[in-house]
C-alpha cells in the first residue's frame, strides 16, 4: 500500500501546531495554487514540519486535505512565493509533492470496497500511482517536471532502498514487483525514462524473470488507460497482479514492512539474495548486519540518475515572464537598433578600424536607368494582397437564393411578423489597400568581393533608384559594411549616382549594417511591407556571421522579408533568406524584382 494516500474514511490528517506563523501563511499560499493544478475548488493545504503522517506528502480524500513535510522545502519558508512560476525550482521536490497529491485529488476517484481483500487492495493503490500521474501529466503536460522532481521523495517512502538492509527491498517476486509498479510503470506513463530506470529494470526481470515481468507489464499499461473513477477494473487488475506475482490476496501487502522469510521465490530462483539466509540475516560469522540487497541498490541508482538529470533540466516558465523577457529583449534589440542608425546615418559608422568608404561616383547608365524602372513596377505590387472574399446577404435580388431563408420568410410572414430573413447570399472579394514599402539594401565590400565591386554598386544604385518610381509610398535606404558601416543613400532621399566603392576590409560587420536599417527605416516595425536586400557572398567571419543570423531571424520573426542577392554559386548566405543569384544587374531587374515579389509574399503569408 502506498503511503501517502490516507484511503481510510476515518482519516484526518496529522494533528500538527507549526511552530512558526511562517507555515501558516505558506500553507494558505499553497492552497491558493492548488485549484488550478487539481481542478478542485475545496482542497486545503497543510505545510508544516512533521506533516504527512509519516510520508513525505499525503492526501485526505475525506477531509479534502493535503498535507506536506517541511522538511523537504530546503528554503525559509517566509520566502518562498508560490504564485510566482519563476521561484518554483528553488522548492522542485516540495512543488512536486504538491503536484502529486493534487494528481490524486483529481484522478483517484474510486475507493477500495471495505470487503475486498488486503492483498489486492494494495496491489490496486499500487498500480493508481502510475495511472494517477500519468493521467495528470496528459492533463497538464508541464507538470511532468514536477513529477518527476517529486518521484524521489514518493519512490523512496513507498520502497524504503536505503533504509535497513532488513526492511529494504529483497531479492523477492513480491518486492521486485512493487518496485516495477512504481518505477518501471512510470516509464511507460511518460514520467521517467528507459536509461533512468535500467539498473533496477535489469535486476527486476533476473528476480521475476522476463515472461512474468511482461505479464505485469500486460497488467499495468492496462491501468494506465483505466478512467479515474473506474475502480471495478482497477481492483480486476489488483487481484490479477496478486496472481500473478504469487502472494496471498487475503493477506497485508508483504511489501509493506519487514520480508517474509518464507516468501515465495522469484521464478529463476533468486528469491534470496546470494550470501545471506532465508530470513535476511548475515551468513557470515561475525552476524553482523547484511549488506543491501541488489534491488536496492539498483533502486537507489535509479534515483540517483533521475536526480541527477532532474537537476539539470529546465524547469517549465511562467508564460508571464516568457512574455516579459521577450518584450524586454525586442525592446533592448530596438534600442541597439535605433543606437546603430543614429550611428551610421548621423555618425561615424561605426568603430572598428578600417576605411570602409565610398571610392567616387559615376552617372547610371541607360541600362541601369531601365532597370530601375523596370524594378519598380515589381516593386508596386510586391505588397499586394489577395483580394478578401465577403459573403453578404440581402432580402432581394441579386444573389443566390437559400430556401431556408425563404421558408424562414414565410414562416415570420404567416406568423404575422415584419420579415427580417434575408434569403439571398452574394460573395464579393474586396481588394485589400496595398500597403507602403520600406526597402533597405547593405552591400558587402571587404576583400572577398573585390572582384564583384562593380556589381555590386549597379545593383545597390538600380534598387534604391526604383524607389523613386514606385506609385505606393516608398521609403529607402543603403549602406555597405566591411569593417565598418556606411550611408549610401539616406531615408527619404533618392540617389542621384552611382557610388562606387573599393572592396578592401578585412571584416564584415552586418549585424551593425542590419540593425542600422532597422532602426532608420523600421524593417521590424508593421504597418508596411518591408524588405531588406543584402548583396555579399556570404563569406563572413564567426561572430559576425553569428550575430548577423541572430539579427536576420529577429526580422523574420516581425514579417520582414529578407532577398539576398549572390555572386557565386558557391556563396554562403544567412539562413532563411530568399535568393537570387546576381550576374549583370542593368540586365537582371526583372528577375530581381520577381525575387524582391517572391520574398514579401512568404513573409506575409
Amino acid at each position: 500500500m502506498t503511503t501517502h494516500l490516507a484511503i481510510d474514511p476515518s482519516a484526518t490528517g496529522s494533528v500538527v501546531f507549526p511552530a512558526r506563523p511562517e507555515w501558516l501563511t505558506l500553507s494558505a499560499a499553497l492552497a491558493e495554487e492548488v485549484p488550478v493544478i487539481a481542478d478542485r475548488e475545496d482542497l486545503l493545504v497543510t505545510i508544516a514540519p512533521g506533516a504527512g503522517g509519516g510520508a513525505p506528502a499525503c492526501f485526505f480524500p475525506a477531509r479534502a486535505l493535503i498535507e506536506l513535510d517541511a522538511a523537504h522545502l530546503g528554503v525559509d519558508p517566509a520566502t518562498v512565493d508560490p504564485a510566482n512560476l519563476s521561484d518554483r525550482p528553488r522548492y522542485a521536490t516540495t512543488w512536486g509533492l504538491l503536484t502529486h497529491e493534487c494528481g490524486h485529488a483529481k484522478h483517484t476517484a474510486w475507493d477500495p470496497p471495505p470487503t475486498a481483500p488486503p492483498g489486492v487492495a494494495a496491489a490496486a493503490m499500487l498500480l493508481e500511482e502510475p495511472r494517477m500521474e500519468a493521467a495528470q501529466v496528459r492533463r497538464r503536460p508541464d507538470d511532468r517536471h514536477w513529477l518527476r522532481a517529486s518521484a524521489s521523495g514518493i519512490i523512496l517512502a513507498d520502497l524504503n532502498p536505503t533504509a535497513d538492509p532488513a526492511g529494504a527491498p529483497q531479492m523477492t517476486a513480491p518486492h521486485a514487483a512493487h518496485a516495477a509498479a512504481l518505477l518501471l510503470a512510470r516509464v511507460d506513463g511518460g514520467i521517467l525514462t528507459r536509461a533512468e530506470v535500467a539498473p533496477v529494470a535489469r535486476v527486476i526481470e533476473d528476480v521475476l524473470g522476463a515472461d512474468t515481468l511482461a505479464k505485469l507489464r500486460t497488467i499495468w499499461r492496462k491501468a494506465l488507460t483505466t478512467a479515474d473513477d473506474d475502480g471495478e477494473t482497477m481492483m480486476d487488475l489488483g487481484r490479477q497482479w496478486c496472481e500473478i506475482i504469487g502472494t496471498d490476496p487475503n493477506t497485508p501487502d508483504p511489501t509493506s514492512g519487514t520480508p517474509d522469510p518464507t516468501a515465495t521465490p522469484s521464478p529463476n530462483g533468486s528469491g534470496t539474495p546470494s550470501g545471506s539466509s532465508s530470513g535476511g540475516t548475515s551468513s557470515g560469522a561475525s552476524g553482523g548486519t547484511p549488506p543491501p540487497s541488489p534491488l536496492a541498490g539498483a533502486i537507489a541508482a535509479a534515483l540517483d540518475n533521475l536526480a541527477a538529470n532532474v537537476a539539470r533540466a529546465r524547469a517549465p516558465e511562467d508564460p508571464a515572464a516568457r512574455a516579459a523577457d521577450a518584450r524586454a529583449a525586442e525592446s533592448a534589440a530596438a534600442n541597439d537598433a535605433a543606437r546603430a542608425a543614429r550611428s551610421v546615418f548621423t555618425g561615424s559608422g561605426g568603430t572598428r578600424y578600417g576605411k570602409t568608404a565610398a571610392a567616387g561616383t559615376r552617372p547610371p547608365t541607360n541600362e541601369e536607368r531601365t532597370a530601375a524602372r523596370v524594378l519598380a513596377r515589381a516593386l508596386n505590387t510586391a505588397g499586394v494582397r489577395d483580394r478578401v472574399p465577403v459573403k453578404t446577404t440581402s432580402p432581394v435580388p441579386p444573389g443566390r437564393l437559400r430556401m431556408r431563408g425563404v421558408l424562414a420568410a414565410d414562416a415570420q410572414r404567416a406568423a404575422g411578423a415584419l420579415p427580417t430573413a434575408e434569403p439571398f447570399t452574394r460573395t464579393t472579394r474586396t481588394p485589400v489597400p496595398t500597403p507602403p514599402l520600406r526597402l533597405g539594401i547593405a552591400c558587402d565590400v571587404s576583400g572577398s568581393m573585390k572582384w564583384a565591386r562593380a556589381h555590386v554598386a549597379s545593383a545597390a544604385w538600380i534598387l534604391a533608384d526604383a524607389a523613386r518610381h514606385t506609385t505606393v509610398p516608398t521609403q529607402t535606404a543603403s549602406v555597405i559594411f566591411g569593417n565598418k558601416v556606411r550611408p549610401i543613400t539616406r531615408p527619404g532621399k533618392a540617389p542621384t549616382a552611382v557610388t562606387e566603392f573599393n572592396a578592401n576590409d578585412n571584416w564584415e560587420d552586418v549585424p551593425t549594417a542590419i540593425d542600422a536599417l532597422d532602426g532608420a527605416l523600421g524593417l521590424s516595425t508593421p504597418g508596411a511591407a518591408r524588405l531588406l536586400v543584402i548583396v555579399s557572398d556570404g563569406d563572413f567571419r564567426a561572430l559576425p556571421r553569428r550575430d548577423g543570423q541572430r539579427k536576420l531571424d529577429r526580422l523574420r520573426a516581425t514579417g520582414c522579408a529578407v532577398l539576398w542577392l549572390t555572386i557565386r554559386a558557391t556563396d554562403t548566405p544567412l539562413d532563411g533568406t530568399t535568393q537570387h543569384r546576381l550576374t549583370d544587374p542593368a540586365t537582371a531587374a526583372r528577375a530581381i524584382g520577381h525575387a524582391a515579389t517572391t520574398a514579401l509574399r512568404a513573409a506575409t503569408r
